[in-house]
């Protein structure tokens, strides 16, 4: 069986006497999307930002491409090929849009004439061909998500983390960005998103993790985790598996 791309084993995080994430392992597998899913405060952005370098783990390691990654710096991991996307859009808001992916692509392009060149391809791609000029403090809402993908793509990366991309936007505009995120796969890029679209992650998820208290609970194919009556009660609270049917009443 091939290695998985990203493995987390055994990872804790600790804030003072909070465990916000308790001994979490995971694999994401090549070409994959993978959807990481969990009730508000189980830990999943805080995993994002130890598996991208924001936040060193207290316990456990994370093998990426088959190295030890656990602590590594996020322009180090970067390097390496691994990229993330924020909650709340975090662009340079007095630059352009073009300027604002450009920025990324000199990690690739070392001349400024090709990380424009590449700027602008990213920028069509992601569909903000139209508005390379403009300043990211006049974007709207779905732009700013649209440009806060665009950033990570501009490095180029073998592994994107997509940290609730689609939050705030109307059904409209999701489904306009879920091709996007398909795009992302069919080019080459792994991809593990946390996101709380239920609609979205059934559409586009391969795999999906399910997190929560800090701990994954479950693991499967969509139809599976909507059917796991621990998931169930994850998000609904005890006795919900049982109520809805579900014969349990762990």
């Amino acid at each position: 069986m091939a290695e998985p791309l990203l493995r987390i084993e055994q990872v804790c995080k600790r804030f003072g006497g909070l465990l916000a994430v308790d001994h979490a392992s995971l694999a994401v597998e090549t070409g994959r999307i993978t959807a990481l899913i969990g009730p508000n405060g189980a830990g999943k952005t805080t995993l994002f930002a130890m598996i991208a370098g924001f936040s060193r783990p207290s316990e456990g390691r994370i093998f990426y491409a088959g190295a030890d990654i656990t602590g590594s710096a996020p322009h180090l991991l970067a390097r390496r090929g691994i990229a993330r996307t924020f909650q709340i859009a975090q662009p340079f808001a007095g630059l352009s849009v073009e300027d604002n992916i450009a920025i990324g692509s000199y990690l690739s392009h070392r001349s400024r004439t090709d990380a424009r060149a590449a700027a602008g391809r990213i920028a069509r791609e992601v569909g903000l061909g139209d508005q390379l000029k403009r300043r990211a403090a006049d974007l709207t809402l779905s732009a700013l998500k649209r440009l806060e993908l665009a950033r990570a793509l501009a490095i180029e990366p073998r592994l994107i983390l997509l940290d609730e991309v689609l939050a705030g936007l109307n059904p409209s505009e999701i489904r306009d960005l879920v091709p996007l995120i398909r795009a992302i796969r069919t080019r080459g890029t792994t991809v593990l998103l946390i996101e709380h679209v239920m609609q979205a992650v059934m559409s586009l998820a391969e795999h999906v993790l399910v997190l929560a208290e800090g701990r994954v609970i479950a693991e499967g194919s969509p139809q599976a985790i909507t059917a796991n009556p621990r998931v169930i009660e994850a998000y609904l609270g005890h006795g919900a598996a049982r109520r809805a049917g579900g014969g349990y009443d762990g």
